[in-house]
């Protein structure tokens, strides 16, 4: 009888253990890797494209037998435990200690790292079990999950196999290991899940980082400005910077001139678009899918006290899954370009103190800016566009003119900035 109960206490931990890999084995294998296999003619690859059309029902009902056999191999070793030994708790502390060894490594551990290492062919020999299986047993398993799910915290009920954003997570980095896909695209799923906690206000475009334009200004200004600039849709302020009424497009601009020339004297207010406004703690995810359904490009970031804090298009909000978008005429610079008579072309985010020693100064420093691009915008008292010069006063006397050179990237930053110094007219005789 020992001997019997011992044999079967075996078979079981084997079912299971054919069970464990087939759970492991099908959750690495997509429909579209089945799909694969049965253009390949692969042998089994119909009945495995059947179970991977459907993988939560199977997956549940291999999770079903693995816990029945496991729980029933527990139970035998502990009445042969109980029968050979006449110490209860020694007994029992002996079935313990055999079952969790059991459960760990021929359960646990090896059916898995199998299932892993050889996922094709464990899920396609799963798959003549599982089909028959699922039949037999119907609706059991899921009713079983939505039990679970009922007494476990949460919304709604799940199918299983509680998978989880960790576990997805580590899966994609063992696909890029594993070079089934590339270092890009692991990172780009990885952004996908970050955007889900990503705010607006970590995307936007801040307030001063702005061009706008006054309403009261005319059409022909704004076309000119967007022209420069190069942006396409330019705030319209009101009262102040802090008062964005609308937004308007170039395209709207061109348009309106296009069929009236007269037009380019009316005020710019005639040919703005109503303002689209979101809090800044707003998610970023949500966001974009708002923008999806509206069709919209562009919304006015508030903060929390009501003031603007900056604006965010739908390119600002992809740029933090694919990464920084980039054309062909973005090329990297070299921070200091030498152009003979003293001049020299610096780029905007070269230190102020840098700029310094270019014109001899031991020491040059501003206590509101760090930069040559953020001395610029202080010079001029707004966000520099290409062409817009200004002059600073260097600490020896000496005058510099800062001139914004040509803008680059989709945001149209200005990445260079022409410095010059500005020599004194000789006296006329």
């Amino acid at each position: 009888m020992t001997a019997q109960l011992i044999v079967g206490a075996v078979a079981l931990v084997v079912v299971a253990w054919l069970a464990a890999s087939a759970e492991a084995g099908l959750a690495r294998v997509s429909s579209f890797r089945a799909d694969e296999a049965v253009r390949s003619g692969r042998r089994g690859a119909a009945k495995l494209a059947q179970v991977a059309a459907d993988p939560t029902r199977y997956l549940n009902v291999a999770l079903l037998v693995r816990v029945a056999c496991e729980m029933a191999a527990g139970v035998l070793v502990t009445y042969v435990c109980l029968e050979e030994f006449q110490d209860t708790w020694a007994a029992l502390l002996v079935a313990i200690c055999v079952m969790v060894l059991v459960s760990y490594v021929a359960v646990g551990v090896s059916p898995r790292t199998i299932g892993r290492q050889h996922p094709l062919n464990t899920a396609t020999a799963s798959a003549y079990v599982l089909l028959p299986l699922a039949r037999v047993m119907g609706p059991i398993p899921q009713l079983l999950i939505l039990l679970g799910n009922a007494l476990t915290p949460g919304k709604g009920f799940r199918k299983g196999p509680f998978a989880s954003e960790a576990e997805l997570r580590a899966m994609v980095d063992l696909a890029e290991s594993e070079s089934l896909i590339e270092d890009e695209e692991r990172r780009m799923v990885h952004s996908v899940f970050e955007l889900g906690d990503t705010l607006v206000r970590e995307v936007m475009v801040p307030r001063t980082d702005l061009v706008s334009i006054e309403r009261s200004k005319t059409i022909r200004q704004a076309l000119t400005l967007a022209l420069r600039s190069g942006f396409s849709r330019i705030p319209v302020t009101g009262e102040n910077e802090d008062d964005i009424v609308g937004i308007v497009y170039l395209k709207d601009l061109a348009r309106k001139t296009h069929i009236n020339r007269d037009s380019e004297a009316d005020l710019v207010s005639t040919a703005m678009r109503p303002a689209a406004f979101v809090p800044d703690t707003k998610n970023a995810g949500d966001l974009l899918r708002e923008m999806q359904q509206d069709r919209s490009h562009v919304a006015v970031v508030i903060d929390e006290y009501g003031g603007t804090a900056g604006i965010v298009t739908i390119e600002d909000i992809l740029e933090e899954i694919v990464g920084e978008i980039t054309d062909e005429y973005d090329r990297e610079l070299p921070p200091v370009e030498e152009l003979g008579d003293g001049s020299y072309r610096v780029t905007a985010r070269l230190d102020i103190g840098d700029l310094g020693e270019l014109f001899g100064l031991d020491e040059y420093d501003d206590e509101d800016v760090e930069t040559v691009g953020g001395l610029l915008a202080k010079a001029l008292g707004r966000v520099p566009i290409a062409g817009a010069s200004a002059q600073v006063e260097l600490p020896d006397g000496r005058t510099l003119r800062l001139t914004a050179e040509s803008p680059a990237g989709r945001r149209n930053k200005i990445v260079t900035v022409l410095a010059e110094p500005v020599r004194e007219e000789a006296p006329a005789p």
